[in-house]
């Protein structure tokens, strides 16, 4: 590893030891300071002794600190998976420290100094994290402690998502020196480079690759001390959620159960009840205006809930079972059928199982302006109530849409769809369906409360950047 990584690792055990100390001794000289000519002290904590315990609390902190693995050697990684950690270790820390106390039998007479120092000790160390983040990319920038790599295999997606994903965000901690289209054209030249400490490891990004070559690169990476990455397609395996254990002495890949099952699955249906409760009192006069503007501005329903045969509109919904959809009508009453016949030339998702209409004559007045601010798919906030979808999750398709699903991308029904999901909030509006597909399922695979929160939060201001950006 890049002796930066290993730097700013190992310094962030003193630096959080020192901040959980600076965090008992704030709560201390507040508590008998400031706090005192408002609520006098009426126990005796001499500073002495309250720095000797802090000295041993702050070391158990640490000790905590190291179990969550706060500590493990790593390049720049997400800084909300570290606070989310610091919150957890310190709870659990405080806890212990308390535990200590009480078996010891030293009752200890400010449980305020308890709370404040924990809280501020979370407040420190997470401020400690950012700090030490910034400088970190600071510095990446300035090219010190960056990855220096050759890719081997460049033309495909895989590669041109990488160079632009590096090209963009310096802070990442990479850049590639040389790109080569296979590894015949890369041997001699980066056997020269790793001798004089030109690049730091190999990236292999072509998903077609044969064992054997795969096999001679490692090698060569390995006999040149090189870190060896291997970047598998993403579109084309079947998960990306694997465990490797071994049984019997042999190696064995485990594809691992998505997130979403068990206590995962209840905790998102208690959410979902929850916040779509909350969110339809929120949005009820949206819901009514747009309503009265619909019926006003064309005949017809108010709702889209039947096909122009008369029969209910259906989504594809959990395990491939359809359920009764409904949303704001925005379009001519009786002309979705159109799109598979006169429209038919203007699908602009040829090639995938979608349809989507480029200049949709069939759009009214008030329904482009619905459209547009994804107001038309408010009324799925009931839908979310009744347990038919969720707020996050893969988008709701029609029945003939998911027929020409390829095998892969059915794993989204493995879950609910949702209102709203990764492939809304990813900062791009021509996401193809394998695109989103991939996307919907490192959700499912990834899922978290934290990331359904970040996608709700983004939610609001992907529709304006989409609106500003048409």
């Amino acid at each position: 590893m890049k002796k930066a990584e290993l730097f700013f690792t190992v310094i962030m055990v003193p630096v959080d030891f020192c901040l959980v100390l600076l965090a008992a001794l704030t709560a201390y000289f507040w508590r008998f300071g400031w706090l005192s000519e408002m609520r006098p002290v009426v126990f005796d904590l001499p500073f002495g002794q309250f720095l000797r315990a802090s000295l041993a609390a702050s070391a158990i902190f640490v000790l905590f600190f190291a179990i969550a693995g706060l500590y493990t050697t790593f390049g720049p990684r997400r800084l909300k998976h570290e606070i989310n950690r610091i919150l957890i270790a310190s709870a659990a820390a405080v806890m212990a420290v308390i535990a200590v106390v009480f078996f010891q039998r030293e009752m200890f007479e400010s449980r305020l100094i308890v709370i404040v120092a924990w809280a501020l000790s979370f407040l420190y160390v997470s401020l400690g994290r950012i700090a030490v983040r910034l400088t970190q990319r600071r510095l990446l920038r300035l090219g010190v402690g960056v990855h220096r790599v050759a890719v081997i295999g460049v033309d495909n997606r895989i590669a041109a998502t990488l160079r632009n994903e590096f090209a963009a965000n310096p802070g990442n901690g990479y850049r590639i020196v040389r790109s080569y289209p296979n590894f015949d054209a890369a041997s001699a030249e980066t056997d020269e480079m790793a001798k004089s400490g030109q690049i730091d490891e190999i990236i292999v990004t072509d998903p077609e690759i044969s064992r054997q070559e795969l096999g001679r690169i490692f090698a060569f990476a390995q006999s040149r001390h090189l870190s060896f990455r291997y970047a598998a397609n993403a579109l084309e395996s079947q998960s990306g959620n694997l465990e490797v254990g071994v049984i019997a002495g042999i190696p064995i890949v485990e594809v691992k159960g998505i997130r979403l099952d068990g206590w995962g699955r209840v905790f998102k249906r208690l959410f979902d009840i929850i916040v779509s409760a909350v969110m339809l009192v929120i949005v009820s006069p949206i819901l009514a205006v747009t309503a009265i503007a619909v019926k006003l501005d064309s005949r017809g329903p108010v709702f889209w809930s039947e096909l122009d045969d008369g029969s209910p509109v259906t989504r594809i919904g959990e395990h491939g079972k359809p359920f009764r959809y409904v949303k704001f009508r925005s379009m001519r009453h009786r002309s979705h059928n159109l799109r598979y016949s006169e429209l038919a030339d203007r699908n602009t998702r040829q090639g995938g199982p979608l349809v989507k209409i480029k200049d949709d004559p069939r759009i009214t007045r008030v329904g482009r302006f619905i459209r547009r601010w994804s107001i038309d798919e408010l009324p799925e906030i009931f839908l979310v109530l009744s347990g038919k979808m969720s707020l996050v999750g893969p988008r709701p398709h029609l029945p003939e849409e998911v027929d020409r699903y390829a095998d892969w991308q059915r794993r989204v029904l493995n879950v609910k769809p949702g209102i709203t999901g990764m492939g809304q909030v990813s900062g791009r509006s021509d996401l193809n369906f394998d695109e989103e597909a991939r996307l919907d399922i490192w959700y499912m695979e990834n899922w978290s409360p934290w990331l359904d929160l970040a996608i709700l939060a983004k939610t609001p201001w992907a529709v304006i950047a989409r609106r500003q950006n048409e």
